[in-house]
C-alpha cells in the first residue's frame, strides 16, 4: 500500500467517524514510517495519536486507544496507563543516581543521533534500592519529562493460580507494549524475576522466569522498560544481562534529608524556633517516603490542634511515632 493510500484511509475513517478504523489506519501509517527508519517522525506521530482533545475537558494528556489486557481467570486489568506532570527538580536523590537517570533521558531523546553512529539508546533499565528511595517516583518523572504515558504493570494480577496462565498474562502485557511507545514500569520486579536456582520455588515460577527472559530479549518497539526491585539479591543472574543499565537508589544523606523536610513542610507555616538540623539527625537511615510520612503526620498534629504554626514538638512526636511503628513492624518491641 502506498503512502497516499494510507493517508486516504485515515481521512476516510475520520470522515465516517469510525474511531477503530481511524486508529488502525494511523497505526499502519506509523509502522510504515518506522520501516522507512523515520523514527523521530514515527515517535511524534505516536505521541499525537494519544493526545486527547483539549476541548473534551479531560485533564489527561493521553487517551487510552488500546484495550487494556486482562487476566482470563479473574478479569483484572494486567496494567494501568498513568499520566503525570512532575518536574525533575522534585526528585531529591544523590547526584550520581540522578545523573544516570538524566543520561537515560538524553539517550532516549537523541536515539536517532546515536543510531547514526550505530549506537543504541538504553531501553531496559533496572532500578534497585530499599523501599521508598524514589524508584517508582523516578519512573513517573521519566514519563512526565518525555511526555509519554507510563504503563504500570500489575504483578498481583499477572500471577495466576492456574498453571500456564501467568505466562499467558505476560504475553498479553508484552503484546500491548509492542503496539505503542511507552514508559513501562515493572514494579516489585523480584516477584517475577526470582532466581531459578532457588530451591523454594516450584517449576511453574521457573518456567515463568524463562518465558519472561525470552519476551524481554525479543521485545520490539521504542518503549523504555524500567524494572524496580527492593530485593535485587533475589533476581536470577540471567536477568542482569538483559538490562542496559542498573541504577541504585541510596538512602538520603543529611543534605537531601534537609531538602526533603523543606519540600514536604512547604504547605504549612512553621515556628521560627524549629530545629531542623535536629530533625535531620533524628531521621538518619530514613527513606524519602519515611520523611514524607513523618512530615504529613506532623502537619496533621498542628492542624487538628488549631495551632497557627508547626512546632518542633510536632516533628519530634511524628518521628517518635514512626520509629515506634518500625519497631513493631520489625518485631523489636519485646514482650510486655
Amino acid at each position: 500500500m502506498t503512502t497516499s493510500d494510507l493517508i486516504k484511509k485515515i481521512f476516510l475513517s475520520f470522515h465516517e467517524k469510525d474511531n477503530d478504523a481511524f486508529y488502525n489506519a494511523a497505526r499502519e501509517y506509523i509502522e510504515y514510517e518506522k520501516r522507512k527508519k523515520h523514527t523521530i517522525v514515527a515517535r511524534e506521530l505516536e505521541k499525537a495519536l494519544y493526545i486527547s482533545n483539549s476541548s473534551s475537558g479531560s485533564n489527561k494528556r493521553f487517551k487510552n486507544a488500546l484495550p487494556i489486557p486482562r487476566d482470563t481467570e479473574k478479569g483484572f486489568p494486567l496494567l494501568e496507563i498513568q499520566h503525570f506532570d512532575i518536574s525533575m527538580d522534585s526528585l531529591l536523590i544523590c547526584q550520581e543516581t540522578k545523573h544516570q537517570l538524566e543520561q537515560a533521558l538524553r539517550e532516549f531523546k537523541d536515539a536517532d543521533v546515536l543510531a547514526t553512529y550505530n549506537l543504541q539508546n538504553k531501553k531496559k533499565i533496572l532500578l534497585c534500592g530499599r523501599p521508598g528511595t524514589g524508584k517508582t517516583f523516578s519512573a513517573r518523572i521519566v514519563s512526565s519529562v518525555l511526555q509519554i504515558p507510563l504503563v504500570y504493570v500489575r504483578f498481583d494480577s499477572i500471577i495466576s493460580s492456574y498453571l500456564g496462565e501467568t505466562a499467558s498474562n505476560l504475553r498479553k502485557v508484552f503484546d500491548f507494549i509492542e503496539n505503542g511507545t511507552w514508559i513501562v514500569l515493572f514494579d516489585e520486579f523480584d516477584i517475577i524475576g526470582k532466581n531459578r536456582d532457588d530451591s523454594h520455588e516450584h517449576g511453574e515460577i521457573k518456567r515463568v522466569v524463562n518465558n519472561f527472559l525470552q519476551m524481554l530479549d525479543n521485545i520490539k518497539g521504542d518503549s523504555l522498560i524500567l524494572a524496580a526491585t527492593n530485593h535485587q539479591y533475589m533476581l536470577d543472574p540471567a536477568i542482569w544481562r538483559r538490562f542496559d543499565d542498573v541504577i541504585y537508589y541510596e538512602l538520603p544523606d543529611e543534605h537531601i534529608r534537609k531538602a526533603l523536610f523543606d519540600l514536604y513542610m512547604r504547605p504549612i507555616k512553621k515556628d521560627p524556633g524549629i530545629d531542623l538540623p535536629k530533625a535531620v539527625h533524628l531521621t538518619q537511615g530514613f527513606s524519602p517516603a519515611d520523611i514524607k510520612m513523618i512530615t504529613e503526620e506532623a502537619m496533621k498534629l498542628s492542624i487538628l490542634d488549631s495551632r497557627p504554626c508547626l512546632s518542633q514538638n510536632d516533628i519530634e512526636t511524628a518521628i517518635y511515632k514512626f520509629s515506634r511503628r518500625e519497631k513493631v513492624r520489625n518485631n523489636q518491641m519485646g514482650d510486655r
